[in-house]
């Protein structure tokens, strides 16, 4: 993390940040440990073990794994040369390598001012109509440095992107080897302040808008440990599938500023909607946040998942089959969930919203009550229940223009058991 980097290298955190950002979010340094696509220190190491055991460089690419053709160029490009014979030691290869990586010289894209107007013509250029004439589109914010504003409008700008400029050179130039360059060069002149070849502001003409780049590690990890092969949606019992049989839920959460929330819970044979009041726990606001800390915004993992028991344990047990649930780790307390409820909890796949589609129509429908872009902290526990009111008293074109309500009751009164109250 660059907080803790920071901390080793004794300056603060902002400084840490500032310096990262600088570096457009890429180590520069050449690490101990890289990529299987060259060769490590230790790898280093070993191949000066055998060469001065006597190993062939077959017999080294065959012990290392490697390509013979990769081990023959290490050894005449990182051999020392300051002896009459190439005589190859790990340290010195190393820091060949390293020195390499540096690639201390002038960025394409400085060297060739054609070239270089070329890329940011097709990253920043006006909009136009067919005819040719520019749209002006929205004003764009003030450059900050930081990532595109929450929500606000956007320069409209050709917008083309690293790729597409670096393959279009090929066909508008194919007799002209100058103007050639790699998508990765291109993105490297906008993120890394020291190549200095493409103004930082062009980063906002990119798709995504981002003003860091992601690291492999970071888009390797796991982000759904909680899901075990058990709370798969393919083990959900498939009577849940064709809604004939009500008792079984879809949830998630709509978020609003400040980090508040509010969760929903939608049966998926009477779209009956349930909302779970998620208010801040003490102390927000006004404790300092710490990494690994207390989830203070109201909707973190225990507190999650007391609310919706409460909520949930007051349907009956014959509407309490089973919940299907986005990916959110907010509920990445389930297990204890389920002990206490008895509702087994399934997860969607990624990227799959369909896969609760009543949820999804009904935070659709939520939304006109709770805009995006607005604190939902402010509404209170009776406030929420009459938006859940109204929502299940609004006829439904699925349910034959009946209201949830009205479908929930009918069952309610189906199960003919003594003491089981509605929902008047």
């Amino acid at each position: 993390m660059t907080e803790d980097a920071a901390t080793e290298a004794g300056v603060s955190s902002p400084v840490g940040f500032r310096w990262f950002r600088h570096a457009g979010g890429v180590n520069p340094r050449l690490p101990q440990s890289v990529s299987g696509r060259y060769l490590s220190s230790s790898e280093r190491e070993d191949i000066a073990l055998w060469r001065a055991q006597g190993a062939g460089v077959r017999e080294i690419a065959r012990r290392l794994g490697r390509d013979p053709s990769t081990i023959s160029r290490e050894l005449r490009r990182n051999a020392s040369t300051r002896t009459y014979q190439l005589d190859y030691k790990a340290s010195t290869a190393q820091w060949h390598a390293e020195r390499r990586a540096r690639r201390p010289k002038t960025a394409k894209l400085l060297a060739n001012d054609r070239l270089r107007h070329y890329v940011g013509d097709r990253l920043s250029g006006v909009v136009r109509t067919a005819d040719g004439k520019a749209v002006a589109g929205p004003g764009a914010p003030e450059w900050k440095g930081r990532n595109k504003p929450h929500r606000g409008d956007r320069a409209w700008v050709t917008a083309w992107s690293p790729e597409q400029i670096s393959r279009r050179l090929k066909v508008e130039f194919p007799d002209d080897e100058s103007m050639r360059i790699s998508h990765e060069a291109i993105y490297q002149a906008l993120y890394v302040e020291s190549r200095g070849a493409l103004k930082r502001e062009l980063v906002a003409c990119l798709r995504k808008g981002r003003t860091l780049r992601v690291p492999r590690a970071r888009a390797k990890q796991k982000a759904w440990a909680h899901v075990t092969p058990e709370t798969l949606l393919s083990q959900r019992p498939p009577e849940a599938a064709d809604r004939a049989v009500p008792g079984h839920w879809e949830g998630d959460l709509i978020i609003g500023l400040q980090r508040s929330a509010i969760g929903t819970l939608v049966e998926r044979t009477t779209r009956f909607t349930m909302l779970i009041h998620l208010p801040r726990e003490d102390g927000y606001g006004l404790v300092p946040r710490t990494k690994n800390g207390p989830a203070l915004a109201g909707y973190g993992a225990v507190t999650m998942t007391n609310a919706l028991a409460t909520t949930i344990t007051t349907l009956p047990e014959q509407l309490r089959r089973s919940l299907t649930w986005d990916r959110g780790k907010e509920l990445s307390d389930h297990a204890r969930f389920t002990v206490v409820t008895g509702v087994k909890v399934y997860f969607a796949d990624p990227k799959s919203p369909w896969q609760r589609g009543s949820n999804e129509n009904t935070n659709g429908l939520l939304r006109q009550y709770f805009p995006k872009g607005t604190d939902l902290s402010r509404w209170n526990a009776e406030e929420i229940e009459a938006i859940a009111h109204t929502l299940n008293t609004r006829p439904r074109k699925t349910l034959g223009w009946k209201t949830p309500a009205e479908a929930f009751n009918e069952y309610l009164q189906s199960l003919q058991q003594p003491g089981v109250a509605t929902t008047d």
